[in-house]
């Protein structure tokens, strides 16, 4: 579920996607690897592997991101 009255809002999947959205947009490449974006996410916010997997499937599904053609994280805005 992407919001979920029983969790506080800082581990919800707009929030954190907003979150990686602004290291995206700090970010001066087009281009970025998967374990790179976790490590500048995780500086800003302690985030687990997997919660970051969901928010980028999530920004995926949306359009915010996509898989370039090297396996990393593209930039779609």
């Amino acid at each position: 579920m992407i919001i979920n009255s029983n969790i506080t809002p800082d581990r919800d999947l707009y929030y954190l996607g907003g979150k990686v959205i602004e290291v995206l947009v700090s970010n001066e490449e087009q281009e970025v690897d998967y374990f790179e974006l976790f490590q500048k996410v995780n500086k800003e916010l302690k985030i687990s592997l997997n919660l970051y997997t969901l928010v980028l499937d999530w920004l995926f599904i949306i359009g915010v991101v996509k898989n370039a053609e090297n396996g990393l994280i593209k930039k779609c805005f």
